[in-house]
């Protein structure tokens, strides 16, 4: 049955509302057409662009049709949750090699529980309240099903897709996640809102790696946030300088961008740094066994790439950062690595030793030229 006008914009109203007092920033709405955005979301995918994300090639139908993975959907509920801790650190570690950079949302604890909770909570009680549960067939999803959510986040106007392919709101920036709702009501859509991007190539000209391509296109064969999470292979050796320390995704395309200058810091416990993991040295994470790794990833997204790929990603750092103290530590961790992961502790092992090595010789050289500069000075001390 489809409801009254004045019960579809309760129903509305009432969603928005609970979902202010489940602490997200904003809910608006899209009607299910994909017209445009699937078409460029398959050419992506026929480039090459995904990488080895195979799952992304998988249910194509269910993309396109949202009414597919639910049926009688008619309405997709876009909502928006700021993530920025309060006490957020956004240059310190990238400005000290010794520190692991680890992505903003990575932090606290994994989202992907937490709003999808929030999310059934507002929809069971909206439904409750207005004595709908009848009528109102829905579906939480965060990011775990085929959704094209940046395409209904930008259709609904909850923001504007970005060149860097994030979405941007004008008043929050882009720290947020975005969580769906699919309901069969045909709830009053939305209207998109202008792209304010412009002539702005700031997320392009910072990225370490050049993976953003062109307007709002990422390969993720190039991201530092696939090959370092959603790749479970070695991250190719002439990318690997590029990624400096971060060890578990990258914000730069996000600090470049000037819209995050209006960001809310997210009041959300949930989301703060836990295990100091804001300001960790590398030297400190590397000494974590399996288990450690474990015990203190519980609950945080990091957990899910696993402690081979997380020892993988930590001797790529640790080889970028010069010190060659840091060879004892490498070889102590060869018992405990996997083959793909003892070829990166080898590579970071000789990218240390090289660049001692180099390091050694310019300074003799150095010595050498001052040494020769003295000599001229006491041959001719008038000409000096």
């Amino acid at each position: 049955m489809t409801l009254s006008e004045s019960q579809l914009s309760q129903l509305k109203e009432t969603i928005y509302q609970l979902a202010l007092e489940e602490n997200f920033q904003d809910m608006r709405v899209s009607d299910i057409n994909t017209s445009g955005y699937f078409e460029k979301f398959k050419s992506w995918l026929n480039n090459g662009y995904h990488g080895e994300m195979s799952f992304l090639e998988r249910n194509q139908e269910l993309r396109q049709h949202p009414d597919s993975l639910q049926a009688g959907t008619c309405r997709v509920l876009s909502f928006r949750y700021n993530y920025l801790p309060t006490n957020a650190q956004f240059s310190a570690p990238l400005k000290n090699p010794d520190m692991a950079n680890i992505s903003r949302y990575a932090l606290g604890r994994d989202y992907h529980k937490l709003i999808r909770k929030k999310l059934s909570n507002i929809v069971r009680q909206a439904a409750n309240q207005l004595n709908l549960e009848q009528f109102i067939e829905a579906r939480v999803l965060v990011d775990s099903a085929p959704v094209l959510e940046t395409a209904f986040a930008e259709k609904s106007g909850l923001g504007w897709k970005g060149k860097h392919s994030l979405i941007i709101n004008e008043s929050g920036g882009s720290w947020f996640f975005l969580g769906e709702i699919f309901i069969n009501q045909p709830i009053q859509v939305d209207a998109p809102v202008e792209d304010k991007c412009g002539s702005c190539t700031a997320c392009i000209s910072l990225c370490p790696t050049d993976a953003i391509i062109d307007g709002k296109t990422v390969d993720a064969r190039r991201c530092i946030s696939y090959l370092t999470i959603e790749n479970k292979g070695p991250i190719p050796e002439d990318i690997r300088t590029s990624l400096g320390n971060r060890v578990y995704g990258c914000d730069d395309c996000q600090l470049a961008c000037p819209w995050n200058r209006y960001s809310s810091v997210s009041e959300d416990k949930d989301f703060y740094p836990r295990h100091g993991l804001e300001s960790s040295e590398l030297k400190d994470l590397w000494l974590w066994d399996e288990n450690m790794f474990l015990s203190n990833f519980e609950g945080s997204p990091v957990r899910r790439i696993g402690y081979q790929n997380w020892l993988r990603n930590l001797a790529v750092a640790i080889g970028n950062t010069g010190n060659p103290d840091y060879i004892e530590l490498l070889e102590k961790k060869l018992p405990d690595a996997n083959a793909m992961v003892t070829e990166h502790i080898l590579w970071a092992i000789k990218t240390l030793g090289e660049k001692h090595a180099l390091n050694n010789t310019r300074s003799k050289l150095l010595s050498k030229t001052k040494k020769l500069i003295n000599c001229v000075v006491n041959m001719h001390p008038r000409d000096a």
